[in-house]
């Protein structure tokens, strides 16, 4: 099954792929494994980000955020089709306040294929933080396809991101993944913001500065 996903989802237009263990969800008992999924944004959509987020960026924020829920609605019809179980879980949804069903950036950090950085994006070994993620659980076994090597580091003397966050909403800790709960973002700060300067150019509109200056995958 492993090499059957990697194909769909390479195909599809996937720019990464991985898998690893993921602690089970009470809703969703026996869904053990997940399958995360790495889209690379446009360099040039996020090069033209100065002060403030484009209204460019936003829609091709929300379209890569789309695009990968279908990807993952095909992986998991895939999973089906050969007698698994299988939840997608949205690329951007908020459930309890500023965090989504699971996390997509943890998941992706154990299936190996990144970190996360001072900016609390993920940053892709491949791309930097130049990516939107996605994430599937499932009952299919994808152990053989573990990669337990944690990527480390990446951010070790530098504070590009902290010192440019016109909110100031970075603390400059680097991420740990033996406690992965220590805050690096002031998450509220950053939301509210984005709400009282960024607003006007639609509703859920994400900043881009930390991940336009941000020297790791240029």
């Amino acid at each position: 099954m492993i090499e059957k996903i990697k194909n769909l989802a390479l195909s599809l237009g996937v720019s990464d792929i991985g898998f690893a263990p993921c602690e089970p969800l009470k809703e969703y008992e026996g869904l053990n494994n997940s399958i995360s999924i790495v889209v690379k944004l446009s360099d040039a959509v996020i090069d033209a980000i100065d002060d403030a987020p484009t209204h460019t960026y936003f829609h091709h924020y929300r379209t890569v955020n789309a695009f990968i829920d279908h990807v993952l609605l095909r992986i998991g019809l895939l999973l089906e089709q050969n007698g698994y179980r299988y939840v997608p879980v949205a690329a951007s949804q908020s459930i309890n306040g500023t965090k989504g069903l699971l996390s997509h950036k943890m998941q992706a950090v154990k299936a190996g294929l990144g970190t996360i950085g001072k900016n609390a994006l993920f940053l892709s070994q491949k791309f930097g933080p130049r990516v939107r993620l996605g994430t599937i659980i499932t009952d299919c076994d994808l152990s053989q396809g573990f990669n337990e090597q944690i990527y480390k580091g990446a951010c070790v003397g530098c504070n590009i991101c902290v010192n440019e966050c016109p909110a100031m909403a970075l603390s400059g800790r680097e991420f740990s993944f033996d406690s992965p709960e220590t805050p690096i973002i002031d998450a509220l700060a950053c939301s509210k913001f984005m709400k009282e300067k960024f607003q006007h150019i639609g509703r859920g509109v994400v900043c881009g500065i930390c991940m336009k200056v941000c020297p790791i995958g240029k």
